[in-house]
């Protein structure tokens, strides 16, 4: 940032609308008036041109509008103006102003006036040059070495030097290798012309070469000759610069420095004669304008440098001596000299922004003034703060009077009407699909503004495979009540049927304020529901399918006819009780209502097309029951949550991701395999001793066919990746209705399932699916489907998503999330616990081991049960049992599995103080009849101990506990004391729910006993 300012000399704006560029400025004594002071000459696009003779408005004197010479209309816009010696038969100084098509001299002369006014200035023309090509820019000055006129070449827009000696045209010569025209310069110390052609790079040309090249009507023509016959144009030398060139100069203030610059967009640098870099300065901004003039230090020159942040900065050499402000952005920037100040820097604006200014400060004559540090009168203060909380009360109350009411009426309004009926005449890109037309709905979309608005553009969005006519227009501005009404066809575009049939209209518009006349932007949008008619048409039901899915009501069953009235021109059922639709994709759906229970089912051959079917139906029968005036209709879902064929999907959709890795790894293989094959064979040709290519080509040829094959094989998995994630869009929203209508979930915990599982609107290379739904899954199982509230993670997780290995631990989470659903777990986005009520679980999904429900479990408790178990091992009498108490042992656990799940709604404390009074029974059961046991130490024995080692070892740990535990009661400690010790090791927890449940199965027999003793 500038610490000074530009200090402003003169400044004018020249005219309204015009556009001004770099060339459009020039500086000189056009008016050859002999006083050495300089006028500034300003052409623009319009074609107006004007010359000022600045100078500071002083009082008592004329105001700086008078400063303006002359000002002058031309036919044609001014590309660029330059003032030289251009007629041969005068010394004199003249102004050359280049037209697209015309380069035009003039002379400028004043004429004493009689009166006040003062000279009068005229322009009159000396001669003229019809151009036959669009000229782009122009450079002059003494080519050939001749010292007494000044010559002129233009370079026209298709590469072409035309060469001018004052009113007679030379010649003309095509730039060889030339694409666009970049700056042009011209080299009195070595003849030569630089310029930075589209190569980016320094070309340099010797007007001697120039001059004997062969001569061209056109570029083909040039190329013809310089094959055939004639002397060939070569640079003289070049320099790879890297990027595109600004402006280039040769200052001539010195004969001795010889330094060619050249502005890059992003450098600055500095030439030797010879194309050799003698300094070069990186720029930290994006310069508009340079222009080296001479410095004070010998052997130095300095540079103004313009850039986009209307700032001016001086650097000698690479060295930065100043920075000023100036008040716009300059274009073009020159140095001249006027009778009350020399050295004055001119700069013009792309605005016609004309600003004479000088550098350095002036003083400034602010003080601050002193503050008045007075005691604080703290009575007053609290009265002021009484006042103030008295306001804020009375504000509260009525704040609706405060507060800005919101506007019933919008702005804008929009409302879409999609038709009842198919188009006529489909609108359709694909005629047919497998011979089944496919038709086209149209959309009429109505905008209705209640205020004038400006620039308002509609866009159209649907979900692939579906299409639009046209999904981007933009509208007439609107004024105050106007209606404008859009059409356009929605139609399928792909050979699978869609995720969803709702489209999206956005209409962005300005509202224009009086703060803000261009306008606020804003938009308005709506929504649309397409007809399930426009992707599948009736069929014949089939009886037979490989997915089925059932949904209750609890309302007697209804004529499908009457529901799916659009449906029945194919159907033969008279009684309604079945229905079909064939998508136009291939897979057909079919609807069978029961004849004696409430209940629906819905049948494929494809899992993810019933999703439309199943929804459009739950939408009719809500519908149907509203017009009859039922208001406790409800869908609802059985079981089981169909998982497994859920699954299949998202491996087939993970398994084209894990290909397209693969293909973009062996592509970039090939790829790299190519270019060095490519480095091998440039080695050889550039080789002066010709070398045998040891079948590099036929090698290089080889590859370029693995590089096509792969990329052609890498864009086919995109469009079937593409398309197995609609798919799954598809069955995800079947698995959320379907969980929906099995646990009654309300719109709040739709929501929430439905962000869960469906967070991406599409894949993308960086995230996937798979690690969103993951993430997603697992946050909820750890805070408001957690087990107990201690188990709720206190932070989100802040690691890197990253493509998994498989889908096994996504499965798992799903399958976790369906069963915590199931035993009354609630979605909610609250930060307090959110513990599942204990109710009984539905046959809806199958109950999860507690070995999977366990994953979240900290890593310290399963190691210490690890000890627990290995420091305690079991007996030998444990060991020495028969095959009847291991038959037991067998039932035991059997009837373990089944009964935790039944005993997971008890709390646990509660049911520690239970486990552990029955397995002390169980303990002293056991050692009582464990003497009378005999001990078989024969084969059979030590069999059946190695079979079932698993099993006692588990027992050995269950009896360790228990005994432990009838120790501690036989001391009579409190049951306050034992809820602790079990609190305590949450990590045994597993074993003594087992054992209790166990014990149950006895729990007479020790009643039983105790009878008897």
């Amino acid at each position: 940032m500038s610490l000074f300012k530009a200090r402003d000399w003169w400044a004018a704006v020249l005219g309204e609308g015009e556009e001004f560029d770099q060339g459009c400025l020039c500086v000189g004594d056009v008016d050859n008036s002999g006083s050495g002071h300089d006028k500034i000459v300003v052409g623009s696009y319009m074609g107006m041109l004007r010359v000022f003779s600045p100078h500071p408005a002083k009082p008592g004197e004329p105001s700086p509008a008078h400063s303006q010479l002359l000002e002058v209309q031309l036919r044609d816009p001014v590309i660029q103006i330059e003032v030289g010696k251009f007629v041969s038969c005068s010394d004199l100084l003249h102004l050359a102003v280049l037209h697209p098509r015309k380069l035009s001299v003039y002379s400028v002369s004043g004429t004493a006036g009689n009166v006040e006014h003062g000279v009068q200035y005229q322009l009159k023309r000396v001669y003229e040059h019809n151009l036959q090509r669009t000229a782009c820019n122009m450079t002059y000055g003494t080519f050939g070495g001749v010292t007494d006129h000044h010559s002129m070449c233009i370079q026209s827009m298709d590469g072409m030097l035309m060469f001018f000696e004052q009113e007679s045209y030379s010649f003309g010569r095509f730039l060889p290798g030339f694409l666009l025209p970049g700056p042009l310069c011209y080299c009195s110390r070595t003849d030569t012309f630089l310029t930075v052609s589209s190569a980016r790079q320094v070309e340099s040309y010797r007007y001697e070469t120039l001059a004997v090249a062969t001569d061209a009507e056109t570029r083909q023509d040039a190329e013809q000759h310089s094959k055939t016959a004639g002397k060939r144009l070569t640079a003289d030398w070049t320099l790879v610069l890297g990027e595109q060139a600004l402006d280039l100069s040769v200052p001539s203030f010195s004969p001795s420095s010889s330094s060619i610059f050249v502005c890059g967009e992003r450098n600055l640098y500095c030439l030797k004669d010879n194309g050799h870099i003698r300094f070069m300065k990186k720029l930290e901004y994006n310069p508009s304008c340079f222009l080296p003039y001479a410095s004070v230090s010998e052997g130095t020159t300095n540079t103004l440098v313009g850039n986009h942040n209307n700032m001016l900065l001086v650097y000698q050499d690479v060295t930065l001596k100043w920075a000023a402000q100036l008040s716009c952005s300059p274009v073009a920037v020159r140095l001249a000299n006027f009778p009350d100040l020399k050295g004055v820097v001119v700069t013009l604006s792309n605005e016609g922004h004309l600003q004479c200014s000088y550098m350095g400060t002036d003083p400034s004559f602010f003080s601050t003034p002193k503050v008045d540090a007075r005691e604080q009168d703290y009575s007053q203060i609290d009265t002021e703060m009484k006042s103030l909380q008295r306001v804020i009360r009375q504000a509260t109350r009525t704040q609706a009077d405060i507060l800005p009411v919101a506007e019933t009426d919008e702005d804008l309004t929009v409302t879409a009407t999609v038709s009842t009926n198919m188009d006529s005449t489909s609108q359709a890109l694909i005629p047919d699909i497998d011979g089944l037309p496919v038709p086209s709905v149209t959309v009429k979309i109505k905008v209705t503004s209640r205020c004038a608005l400006q620039g308002p553009k509609l866009t159209v969005c649907v979900q692939p495979p579906l299409a639009v006519t046209q999904d981007q227009l933009v509208l007439e501005p609107l004024g105050v009540g106007s209606t404008t009404v859009v059409a356009f066809s929605a139609f399928l575009n792909g050979q699978y049927p869609p995720a969803d049939l709702t489209g999206d209209v956005a209409v962005s518009y300005s509202s224009p304020t009086e703060l803000n006349p261009a306008g606020i932007p804003r938009v308005a949008q709506c929504t649309f529901s397409l007809p399930l008619r426009l992707v599948c048409c009736p069929s014949a039901p089939s009886k037979n399918a490989k997915y089925k899915i059932t949904v209750d009501t609890n309302k007697p069953p209804v004529n499908l006819s009457e529901v799916f009235p659009d449906f029945l021109v194919k159907s033969e059922d008279k009684e309604g009780n079945a229905l079909a639709f064939h998508f136009l994709s291939g897979p057909r759906v079919t609807v069978l209502a029961s004849k004696t229970s409430q209940r629906y089912r819905i049948q494929s051959e494809s899992f993810e097309d019933i999703w439309l079917v199943v929804k459009e139906l739950v939408q009719r029968f809500d519908r149907h029951f509203a017009k009859q005036g039922v208001k406790d209709f409800r869908n609802s879902f059985a079981g089981p949550i169909p998982l497994a064929e859920y699954f299949e999907t998202v491996d087939h959709h993970f398994e084209l991701r894990v290909s397209a890795e693969k293909y973009q790894d062996l592509l970039s293989e090939r790829a790299v395999q190519f270019r060095a094959i490519q480095r091998r064979l440039l080695t050889r040709f550039k080789d002066k001793t010709p070398a045998p290519l040891q079948n590099l080509d036929t090698l290089m040829e080889g590859t370029y066919r693995q590089v096509i094959a792969l990329a052609d094989a890498a864009e086919e998995n995109r469009a079937c990746l593409n398309q197995a994630f609609v798919r799954l869009r598809s069955a995800t929203h079947l698995l959320i209705l379907l969980v929906s209508l099995w646990q009654g979930l309300n719109t709040e915990q739709n929501t929430i399932l439905e962000a869960t599982l469906l967070p991406l609107l599409q894949d993308t290379p960086q995230l996937g699916w798979e690690e969103s739904v993951d993430a997603a899954v697992s946050h909820l199982l750890r805070t408001c489907l957690s087990r107990s509230p201690k188990d709720q993670a206190l932070s989100l997780s802040t690691s890197q998503l990253s493509m998994p290995k498989d889908t096994v631990r996504l499965k798992k989470h799903i399958t976790l999330l369906c069963d915590r659903l199931g035993k009354g777990g609630r979605l909610s986005l609250a930060s307090e616990a959110n513990v599942p009520t204990p109710v009984m679980m539905p046959g809806g999904c199958e109950p999860i081991a507690e070995a999977v429900a366990d994953m979240e479990e900290p890593p310290l408790q399963q190691e210490s049960a690890a000890k627990f178990i290995k420091k305690k091992q079991p007996s030998k009498k444990v060991k020495s049992k028969t095959d009847k108490e291991s038959k037991d042992k067998k039932l035991s656990a059997e009837v373990a599995v089944k009964e935790t799940v039944e005993e997971t709604a008890e709390e646990p404390v509660k049911e520690v103080k239970k486990e552990k009074k029955e397995s002390s029974k169980e303990k002293k059961k056991e050692s009582t009849k464990e003497p009378k046991e005999p001990k078989d130490p024969g084969k059979e024995s030590k069999k059946e101990s190695l079979k079932e080692s698993k099993e006692k070892k588990e027992s050995s740990k269950e009896k360790k506990e228990s005994s432990k535990e009838s120790g501690k009661e036989s001391n009579k400690e409190s049951s306050k004391d034992t809820s602790k010790e079990s609190l305590k090791e949450p990590g045994k927890e597993k074993v003594s729910r087992k054992s209790s449940v166990k014990v149950k199965e006895k729990k007479k027999e020790p009643d039983a006993a105790a009878g008897e003793g």
